[in-house]
């Protein structure tokens, strides 16, 4: 599962970025909203998704409540969950308990 969180918030700090800078300007500047409708939705069911993520892999990750809520936040920010996916996302390493 950590796994899939790993890519859930890669693909969700990309779709952000692809609905600020491709799908606006694209409904804005050339009149067309189907960008933002197409982008937004796929964004929005990523979004969801990672605070989904966040709320269940949290604790196989060790984090604190206070670590969890951050990660919730960096949801709102452009590039955060690239953040949070390189520095806080590590995968357990088969057969090494942790003490």
């Amino acid at each position: 599962m950590i796994r899939v969180f790993r890519y859930v918030s890669l693909a969700e700090a990309t779709s952000f970025l692809l609905l600020l800078l491709v799908a606006m300007p694209l409904k804005y500047l050339a009149d067309l909203p189907i960008a933002v409708s197409i982008v937004g939705a796929a964004h929005g069911a990523l979004f969801i998704a990672y605070v989904g993520l966040v709320a269940l892999c949290f604790r196989p990750l060790r984090w604190s409540l206070g670590k969890a809520f951050l990660a919730l936040v960096a949801s709102v920010l452009p590039v955060a969950p690239l953040f949070v996916e390189k520095h806080w996302i590590k995968e357990p390493v088969a057969g090494i308990a942790k003490a």
